[in-house]
């Protein structure tokens, strides 16, 4: 039963702005390690409860953001099935044998590795699939295990703005802020390209004395063993390629993406099925339905405060700080998205950024358009600061304590602090010089 009550408009401000802020609180802190979903979902219900948002719009905001629900869920399905093929595990073994014996050659094989899953895949996928893929391989070939566990966690996120579909925050801000894929690579492949060779470079300066072995390439499994069904990975790699081929082509045309990555997961499980690899539960025991119950809360979170008119104060603050100027505008954008990456997390950040963005007004063209690639750029490429910044990172220490090792959030800051603000003004920069 909603309280729909005649409320003060302050009261109902600093009650939706309390609300919203013990939700973020929650999100960022996991009191008893709850999932984050549970504080975005009991946030979202009291709003309704209290009437501080109407049940229809809600679920107006909901079927509005339908392409965000469906583009995890065929990309999450489209992973599951291609690592059931062995696809992952062949890429592996393929880079470490075209490294020949060289460590050095091997870790810079993981970067393109991880740079070709994000790029296709998503950041989240390069995190779930390569890190458990990569540990396996390292330990067997006798090798330093935690300079090649960073650089998957840190290129899943550092190459996670190659195309439109490598993070999911891109989907989320393009489905409000449409680019064409020219506009997306004119302004952010560049940038993406730097930052890759930024974050190589320092990576073989802190690991060069823990890379200065070989390994045995005797000791890597035959590529024939890695593959269950040969017929169900030929078929794999086909399906694999028509999407790849098909992201670009509807990135082009501005068509959903979500609707290429679920037919593609359709059509793997189809040949799943007739060549009897898996299972419907066995795939969705695969998917992380929580994500989706996360999403949805922060989503009527936010409307909320778009609604209270805090979004459009916050939104004309940034353009304030930015002095009206693409160059402002890149920087502000850049460093609030990172800064707010790394208190809330990259999705609620990029959800807020979106409705803030909404809200801007009396700013030339270029400047907005400044503002939305920041958005991308600092959401995407700020998580690599903290462990909390974004789910692939929190999902890459899982990973890791299931297998006893324990990256403490000061250990990875360490690396972060290095890298990442280097990473973000270089590609800070070239954005700008982009737009002029």
């Amino acid at each position: 039963m909603f309280l729909f009550i005649s409320i003060p408009v302050v009261a109902r401000t600093i009650l939706i702005a309390s609300i919203t802020l013990l939700t973020l609180l929650g999100i960022m802190t996991r009191p008893l390690k709850l999932n984050e979903a549970i504080f975005a979902l009991v946030g979202a219900g009291l709003l309704l409860l209290l009437g501080l948002i109407k049940p229809v719009d809600a679920v107006a905001t909901l079927f509005s953001d339908w392409n965000t629900f469906i583009f995890f869920l065929g990309l999450m399905s489209l992973s599951a099935l291609a690592e059931v093929a062995g696809f992952f595990d062949w890429l592996a073994v393929l880079a470490a044998r075209l490294a020949g014996n060289s460590s050095r050659r091997l870790f810079l094989n993981t970067f393109l590795l991880g740079s070709l899953i994000s790029m296709f895949l998503s950041n989240d996928a390069t995190t779930l699939i390569l890190t458990p893929i990569v540990y396996t391989l390292v330990t067997r070939l006798r090798l330093p295990v935690l300079p090649f566990l960073f650089a998957c966690t840190f290129i899943a996120d550092t190459a996670s703005f190659l195309l439109p579909v490598s993070n999911p925050i891109n989907i989320i801000v393009t489905s409000r802020f449409p680019l064409d894929l020219f506009t997306f690579l004119r302004l952010l492949l560049l940038p993406s390209l730097v930052v890759i060779g930024i974050n190589v470079g320092v990576f073989f300066l802190l690991y060069r004395r823990q890379l200065q072995g070989q390994f045995d390439i005797k000791r890597l499994p035959a590529m024939e063993t890695v593959i269950k069904s040969k017929s169900y990975f030929r078929y794999t790699c086909t399906v694999l390629g028509l999407v790849a081929v098909a992201y670009i082509v509807a990135s082009a045309l501005q068509l959903p993406l979500s609707l290429v990555a679920l037919s593609g997961a359709l059509l793997l499980f189809i040949g799943a099925l007739r060549w009897k690899q898996t299972t419907v539960r066995a795939v969705s025991q695969q998917i992380s339905w929580s994500i989706f119950g996360f999403i949805a809360g922060m989503f009527i979170v936010v409307r909320a405060l778009e609604g209270s008119g805090l979004t459009a104060a916050f939104g004309q603050l940034l353009v304030r700080f930015s002095g009206h100027t693409t160059f402002g505008a890149v920087m502000v954008g850049t460093a609030g998205a990172a800064l707010g990456t790394n208190l809330i997390n990259n999705v609620p950040m990029a959800v807020v950024l979106n409705s803030a963005l909404g809200s801007v007004s009396h700013v030339t063209p270029s400047t907005h358009l400044a503002l939305v690639a920041a958005t991308i750029f600092g959401c995407d490429l700020g998580p690599n600061l903290t462990t909390v910044g974004s789910l692939a990172t929190v999902l890459w220490l899982l990973i890791l304590r299931r297998r006893n090792i324990d990256v403490s959030g000061l250990d990875y800051f360490k690396v972060g602090v290095i890298v990442t603000p280097l990473m973000l003004v270089a590609g800070a920069l070239t954005i700008w010089l982009l737009l002029l």
